[in-house]
């Protein structure tokens, strides 16, 4: 069983890669799926689970994770039970055993055990403004400085939510595999390089 695993920097891109990476692979592809269940499995609404575990929710719950889980006055219960849900289902991915892309939600830390290629993907701010303006919902008209605001508070409840359960740091080049940059790149210029990359690392490590 192969899985690759992708953080990335909101507006980078990151989710295209993965899904592009996938099907040329012919692997499975986890992202949108993972809040699906998560919910389902806890009754709650899709886009309250999403923004719950991407918009910063645990901005005020201490660093320590142990702590979070054993001292239920540190969190509400339908925090708790997020969190954990989100750990049960993506590590019921990996028991399904077969090869897979898994984006965001901290799967590199949840599954290092099954040793899995980690990537971290990146773009310097105007690319990542420029590929949510051109992404936006119709209707959601936000400005060059309110869509900048949006990247940083996402990319810092990422931050936060990978630092409770490990001492590796988000975005830190050391804690990935590989690094892609996709400032000035189309996706699709990218994905078969990176899919190279990822099948040589493979055969390294049988």
């Amino acid at each position: 069983m192969k899985i690759i695993t992708i953080s990335r920097e909101f507006g980078s891109g990151g989710r295209e890669l993965g899904k592009r990476l996938a099907d040329t692979l012919g692997f499975d592809y986890y992202d949108r799926e993972i809040i699906t269940a998560i919910a389902q499995a806890q009754g709650m609404d899709e886009n309250y689970v999403e923004k719950a575990l991407e918009g910063g929710m645990w901005q005020h719950i201490p660093l320590t994770y142990g702590q979070a889980f054993s001292g239920g006055a540190m969190m509400q219960a339908a925090q708790t039970g997020l969190l954990v849900e989100q750990r049960r289902v993506i590590e019921g991915i990996a028991k399904a055993g077969r090869d897979c892309v898994i984006v965001g939600r901290d799967a590199d830390i949840l599954l290092a055990d099954q040793k899995p290629f980690t990537m971290f993907v990146c773009a310097d701010m105007d690319a990542k403004v420029r590929r949510c303006m051109e992404r936006a919902r119709e209707g959601e008209n936000l400005s060059r400085k309110a869509m900048m605001q949006n990247i940083a508070r996402i990319d810092k409840a990422r931050a936060r939510s990978r630092e409770m359960i490990s001492d590796s740091k988000w975005g830190h080049g050391a804690s990935y595999h590989m690094t892609v940059n996709t400032s000035g790149w189309e996706i699709k210029e990218l994905t078969g390089a990176v899919a190279d990359f990822v099948t040589r690392w493979f055969a390294r490590t049988k």
